[in-house]
Protein backbone atom coordinates (compact mmCIF):
# COMPACT_ATOMS: atom_id res chain seq x y z
CA UNK A 1 0.00 0.00 0.00
CA UNK A 2 1.25 2.73 -1.11
CA UNK A 3 1.20 6.28 1.57
CA UNK A 4 1.62 9.47 0.47
CA UNK A 5 4.63 11.74 1.98
CA UNK A 6 3.91 13.59 5.41
CA UNK A 7 1.42 10.69 5.94
CA UNK A 8 1.55 8.15 8.75
CA UNK A 9 1.30 4.18 7.63
CA UNK A 10 -0.83 2.27 9.48
CA UNK A 11 1.81 -0.29 10.83
CA UNK A 12 4.18 2.58 11.45
CA UNK A 13 1.60 3.84 14.02
CA UNK A 14 0.85 0.53 15.38
CA UNK A 15 4.22 0.18 16.39
CA UNK A 16 4.66 3.58 17.58
CA UNK A 17 1.44 2.69 19.92
CA UNK A 18 2.69 -0.51 21.22
CA UNK A 19 5.86 1.05 22.23
CA UNK A 20 4.00 3.90 23.97
CA UNK A 21 2.22 1.45 25.92
CA UNK A 22 5.16 -1.00 26.90
CA UNK A 23 7.54 1.96 28.14
CA UNK A 24 5.45 4.74 29.05
CA UNK A 25 2.22 3.18 30.09
CA UNK A 26 4.42 0.00 31.77
CA UNK A 27 1.40 -2.59 30.85
CA UNK A 28 2.46 -6.16 30.99
CA UNK A 29 4.07 -8.34 28.43
CA UNK A 30 0.61 -10.70 28.27
CA UNK A 31 -1.73 -7.01 27.73
CA UNK A 32 0.96 -5.71 24.96
CA UNK A 33 0.61 -9.15 23.23
CA UNK A 34 -3.27 -9.20 23.43
CA UNK A 35 -3.00 -5.20 22.27
CA UNK A 36 -0.35 -6.38 18.94
CA UNK A 37 -2.53 -9.25 17.95
CA UNK A 38 -5.99 -6.77 17.80
CA UNK A 39 -4.19 -3.84 16.02
CA UNK A 40 -2.53 -6.65 13.25
CA UNK A 41 -5.88 -7.65 12.99
CA UNK A 42 -7.72 -4.07 12.19
CA UNK A 43 -4.53 -3.16 10.25
CA UNK A 44 -4.71 -6.14 7.64
CA UNK A 45 -8.49 -4.76 7.52
CA UNK A 46 -7.44 -1.74 6.46
CA UNK A 47 -4.93 -2.55 4.07
CA UNK A 48 -7.58 -5.09 2.47
CA UNK A 49 -10.10 -1.81 2.14
CA UNK A 50 -7.38 -0.26 0.29
CA UNK A 51 -6.50 2.47 3.52
CA UNK A 52 -2.76 2.49 4.29
CA UNK A 53 -2.69 6.45 6.18
CA UNK A 54 -3.91 6.67 9.30
CA UNK A 55 -5.29 9.77 8.70
CA UNK A 56 -7.79 8.44 5.93
CA UNK A 57 -9.63 6.46 8.31
CA UNK A 58 -12.94 7.63 8.38
CA UNK A 59 -15.71 6.95 11.25
CA UNK A 60 -17.27 4.76 8.23
CA UNK A 61 -14.69 2.30 8.15
CA UNK A 62 -14.55 1.98 12.12
CA UNK A 63 -18.97 1.60 11.60
CA UNK A 64 -17.48 -1.71 8.82
CA UNK A 65 -15.11 -2.68 10.91
CA UNK A 66 -17.16 -2.91 13.92
CA UNK A 67 -19.74 -4.56 11.59
CA UNK A 68 -17.19 -7.10 10.06
CA UNK A 69 -16.33 -8.35 13.86
CA UNK A 70 -19.42 -9.43 14.63
CA UNK A 71 -20.47 -10.84 11.19
CA UNK A 72 -16.65 -12.93 10.81
CA UNK A 73 -16.96 -15.42 8.62
CA UNK A 74 -14.89 -18.47 9.40
CA UNK A 75 -14.73 -17.63 12.96
CA UNK A 76 -17.13 -17.52 16.00
CA UNK A 77 -16.16 -14.04 18.31
CA UNK A 78 -17.88 -13.98 21.60
CA UNK A 79 -18.91 -10.50 22.45
CA UNK A 80 -16.31 -10.26 25.00
CA UNK A 81 -13.66 -10.65 22.25
CA UNK A 82 -15.77 -8.45 19.93
CA UNK A 83 -15.71 -5.78 22.41
CA UNK A 84 -12.06 -5.74 23.85
CA UNK A 85 -11.31 -5.82 19.72
CA UNK A 86 -12.70 -2.42 20.01
CA UNK A 87 -11.52 -1.11 23.38
CA UNK A 88 -8.01 -1.46 21.85
CA UNK A 89 -8.76 0.06 18.29
CA UNK A 90 -10.24 2.95 20.56
CA UNK A 91 -7.50 2.91 22.51
CA UNK A 92 -5.41 3.26 19.17
CA UNK A 93 -6.91 6.07 17.78
CA UNK A 94 -7.06 8.11 21.42
CA UNK A 95 -3.39 7.78 20.82
CA UNK A 96 -3.21 9.10 17.27
CA UNK A 97 -5.08 12.15 18.18
CA UNK A 98 -2.75 12.85 21.31
CA UNK A 99 0.74 12.61 19.71
CA UNK A 100 -0.45 14.60 16.25
CA UNK A 101 -0.85 11.66 14.07
CA UNK A 102 -4.69 12.78 13.19
CA UNK A 103 -7.12 15.43 14.07
CA UNK A 104 -10.48 13.83 14.94
CA UNK A 105 -10.86 10.37 17.11
CA UNK A 106 -13.21 9.19 14.21
CA UNK A 107 -13.60 5.90 16.94
CA UNK A 108 -14.61 8.02 19.81
CA UNK A 109 -18.38 7.00 18.96
CA UNK A 110 -17.71 3.31 18.49
CA UNK A 111 -20.23 1.28 20.90
CA UNK A 112 -18.91 -2.46 22.09
CA UNK A 113 -21.30 -4.95 22.38
CA UNK A 114 -23.22 -5.81 26.05
CA UNK A 115 -22.02 -8.03 27.96
CA UNK A 116 -23.41 -10.31 29.75
CA UNK A 117 -22.38 -10.02 33.60
CA UNK A 118 -20.29 -13.33 33.98
CA UNK A 119 -19.65 -14.11 37.68
CA UNK A 120 -16.56 -14.95 39.29
CA UNK A 121 -16.41 -18.84 39.56
CA UNK A 122 -14.99 -19.86 43.59
CA UNK A 123 -15.19 -22.90 45.18
CA UNK A 124 -16.12 -23.93 49.03
CA UNK A 125 -14.03 -23.20 51.60
CA UNK A 126 -14.13 -27.18 52.45
CA UNK A 127 -13.27 -27.53 49.12
CA UNK A 128 -10.27 -25.37 49.40
CA UNK A 129 -9.55 -27.00 52.24
CA UNK A 130 -9.65 -30.63 50.44
CA UNK A 131 -6.93 -29.19 48.07
CA UNK A 132 -4.74 -27.35 49.94
CA UNK A 133 -4.22 -30.51 52.02
CA UNK A 134 -4.07 -33.22 49.00
CA UNK A 135 -0.70 -31.80 48.77
CA UNK A 136 1.55 -32.89 51.17
CA UNK A 137 4.49 -35.15 52.36
CA UNK A 138 7.80 -34.39 52.78
CA UNK A 139 9.32 -34.79 48.97
CA UNK A 140 11.05 -31.65 47.92
CA UNK A 141 8.49 -31.00 45.23
CA UNK A 142 5.28 -31.29 47.90
CA UNK A 143 6.94 -29.04 50.41
CA UNK A 144 7.33 -26.52 47.58
CA UNK A 145 4.30 -27.59 46.02
CA UNK A 146 2.57 -26.78 49.02
CA UNK A 147 4.05 -23.53 49.60
CA UNK A 148 3.09 -22.34 46.07
CA UNK A 149 -0.69 -23.48 46.89
CA UNK A 150 -1.30 -21.96 50.41
CA UNK A 151 0.68 -19.14 49.02
CA UNK A 152 -1.64 -18.23 45.83
CA UNK A 153 -4.65 -18.63 48.22
CA UNK A 154 -3.28 -16.67 51.29
CA UNK A 155 -2.82 -13.60 48.94
CA UNK A 156 -5.34 -13.74 45.88
CA UNK A 157 -2.52 -13.42 43.84
CA UNK A 158 -2.76 -13.55 40.15
CA UNK A 159 -0.58 -16.52 38.88
CA UNK A 160 1.63 -14.66 36.75
CA UNK A 161 2.34 -12.48 40.22
CA UNK A 162 3.25 -15.27 42.20
CA UNK A 163 5.51 -16.77 39.74
CA UNK A 164 7.05 -13.39 39.59
CA UNK A 165 7.90 -12.99 43.00
CA UNK A 166 11.07 -13.02 44.17
CA UNK A 167 12.91 -13.90 47.60
CA UNK A 168 12.62 -10.17 48.53
CA UNK A 169 9.13 -10.09 48.14
CA UNK A 170 8.65 -12.38 51.14
CA UNK A 171 8.79 -9.61 53.80
CA UNK A 172 8.98 -9.54 58.08
CA UNK A 173 5.62 -9.78 59.92
CA UNK A 174 4.13 -12.05 57.49
CA UNK A 175 3.97 -10.00 54.88
CA UNK A 176 4.29 -9.91 50.87
CA UNK A 177 5.07 -7.73 48.04
CA UNK A 178 3.04 -8.31 44.98
CA UNK A 179 4.13 -6.42 41.75
CA UNK A 180 0.88 -6.39 39.41
CA UNK A 181 -0.64 -4.99 36.42
CA UNK A 182 1.17 -1.73 35.47
CA UNK A 183 3.89 -2.16 37.27
CA UNK A 184 2.27 -1.56 40.75
CA UNK A 185 3.08 -2.84 43.64
CA UNK A 186 0.75 -3.81 46.95
CA UNK A 187 1.79 -5.60 50.12
CA UNK A 188 -0.95 -8.37 51.15
CA UNK A 189 -0.73 -10.25 54.30
CA UNK A 190 0.19 -13.96 54.61
CA UNK A 191 -1.49 -16.05 57.26
CA UNK A 192 0.16 -18.79 59.29
CA UNK A 193 -0.61 -21.77 57.18
CA UNK A 194 0.76 -19.69 54.10
CA UNK A 195 3.56 -18.78 56.35
CA UNK A 196 4.48 -22.29 57.78
CA UNK A 197 4.75 -24.02 53.98
CA UNK A 198 6.76 -21.07 52.90
CA UNK A 199 9.46 -21.68 55.52
CA UNK A 200 9.86 -25.30 54.76
CA UNK A 201 10.17 -24.43 51.64
CA UNK A 202 12.60 -21.75 51.63
CA UNK A 203 14.54 -23.30 54.25
CA UNK A 204 14.06 -27.40 53.36
CA UNK A 205 14.52 -26.94 49.16
CA UNK A 206 14.57 -24.04 47.82
CA UNK A 207 18.82 -24.16 48.39
CA UNK A 208 18.67 -27.47 46.77
CA UNK A 209 16.76 -26.22 43.79
CA UNK A 210 18.89 -23.49 43.81
CA UNK A 211 21.98 -24.89 43.03
CA UNK A 212 21.23 -27.39 39.97
CA UNK A 213 20.84 -23.81 38.01
CA UNK A 214 21.85 -20.13 37.34
CA UNK A 215 21.67 -17.96 40.34
CA UNK A 216 18.21 -16.32 39.96
CA UNK A 217 16.08 -14.30 42.79
CA UNK A 218 13.15 -16.14 41.76
CA UNK A 219 10.92 -16.92 44.68
CA UNK A 220 9.31 -20.32 43.38
CA UNK A 221 11.79 -22.92 41.78
CA UNK A 222 11.55 -25.59 39.31
CA UNK A 223 13.80 -28.94 39.84
CA UNK A 224 16.62 -27.28 37.25
CA UNK A 225 16.80 -24.35 39.56
CA UNK A 226 14.85 -21.97 37.01
CA UNK A 227 12.54 -19.83 37.78
CA UNK A 228 8.93 -21.73 37.66
CA UNK A 229 6.88 -20.91 34.71
CA UNK A 230 2.94 -19.97 34.39
CA UNK A 231 2.40 -23.59 32.88
CA UNK A 232 4.48 -25.32 35.44
CA UNK A 233 2.20 -23.22 38.31
CA UNK A 234 -0.96 -24.58 36.49
CA UNK A 235 -0.15 -27.88 36.07
CA UNK A 236 0.60 -27.98 40.09
CA UNK A 237 -2.60 -26.44 40.53
CA UNK A 238 -4.37 -29.20 38.42
CA UNK A 239 -2.50 -32.40 40.07
CA UNK A 240 -3.82 -30.74 43.24
CA UNK A 241 -7.67 -30.80 42.55
CA UNK A 242 -7.35 -34.13 40.91
CA UNK A 243 -5.86 -35.90 44.20
CA UNK A 244 -8.73 -33.84 45.80
CA UNK A 245 -10.91 -35.24 43.54
CA UNK A 246 -12.88 -31.98 42.85
CA UNK A 247 -15.38 -32.09 40.32
CA UNK A 248 -15.05 -28.56 39.28
CA UNK A 249 -12.56 -27.47 36.83
CA UNK A 250 -10.06 -25.54 39.25
CA UNK A 251 -7.63 -22.81 37.46
CA UNK A 252 -5.23 -20.56 39.23
CA UNK A 253 -8.25 -17.57 39.01
CA UNK A 254 -10.24 -20.25 40.84
CA UNK A 255 -8.27 -19.30 43.46
CA UNK A 256 -8.00 -15.73 43.45
CA UNK A 257 -12.29 -15.37 43.31
CA UNK A 258 -11.91 -17.89 46.25
CA UNK A 259 -9.76 -15.55 48.31
CA UNK A 260 -12.12 -12.84 47.39
CA UNK A 261 -15.34 -14.30 47.70
CA UNK A 262 -13.92 -15.89 51.00
CA UNK A 263 -13.14 -12.74 52.53
CA UNK A 264 -16.86 -10.88 51.72
CA UNK A 265 -18.39 -13.87 53.05
CA UNK A 266 -16.28 -13.15 56.46
CA UNK A 267 -17.24 -9.66 56.62
CA UNK A 268 -14.02 -8.24 54.52
CA UNK A 269 -14.87 -4.70 53.82
CA UNK A 270 -15.06 -4.27 49.65
CA UNK A 271 -12.42 -1.40 49.89
CA UNK A 272 -10.35 -3.88 51.35
CA UNK A 273 -10.84 -6.60 49.30
CA UNK A 274 -10.21 -4.33 46.21
CA UNK A 275 -6.44 -3.24 47.62
CA UNK A 276 -5.84 -6.45 48.32
CA UNK A 277 -6.27 -7.88 44.96
CA UNK A 278 -5.04 -4.44 43.56
CA UNK A 279 -7.89 -3.77 41.23
CA UNK A 280 -8.21 -0.18 40.17
CA UNK A 281 -11.85 -0.09 40.29
CA UNK A 282 -13.97 -0.98 43.36
CA UNK A 283 -16.56 -2.02 40.56
CA UNK A 284 -14.42 -5.03 39.40
CA UNK A 285 -14.08 -6.12 42.93
CA UNK A 286 -18.10 -5.69 43.79
CA UNK A 287 -18.94 -8.79 41.52
CA UNK A 288 -17.75 -10.71 44.10
CA UNK A 289 -20.70 -9.44 46.77
CA UNK A 290 -23.20 -10.46 44.11
CA UNK A 291 -21.55 -14.35 44.72
CA UNK A 292 -21.87 -13.90 48.51
CA UNK A 293 -25.69 -12.34 47.64
CA UNK A 294 -26.37 -15.36 45.78
CA UNK A 295 -25.43 -17.53 48.79
CA UNK A 296 -27.19 -16.19 51.14
CA UNK A 297 -30.45 -16.00 49.43
CA UNK A 298 -30.13 -19.92 48.42
CA UNK A 299 -29.16 -20.26 52.95
CA UNK A 300 -32.48 -17.89 53.13
CA UNK A 301 -34.83 -20.49 50.95
CA UNK A 302 -33.48 -23.55 52.60
CA UNK A 303 -33.41 -22.25 56.32
CA UNK A 304 -36.73 -19.99 56.14
CA UNK A 305 -39.53 -21.66 56.87
CA UNK A 306 -41.38 -19.37 55.11
CA UNK A 307 -38.97 -18.57 51.72
CA UNK A 308 -40.99 -21.14 50.21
Amino acid sequence: MVVAAGATAVPVAVDRFLRHITVERGLAGNTVAAYRRDLVRYASWLDARGIGDVARIGENDIGAFTQALRSAEGEELSAASVARILSTVRGFHRYLVEEGLVEVDVAHDVKPPKLALRLPKAITIDEMERLLTSTGGEEPIAVRDRALLELLYATGARISELVGLDVDDVQEGDMVRVTGKGSKQRVVPVGSYARTALDAYLVRVRPTFATRGRSTPALFLGIRGQRLSRQGAWLVIQAAAERAGLSTHVSPHTFRHSFATHLLQGGADVRVVQDLLGHSSVATTQLYTHVTADTLIDMYQTAHPRAR
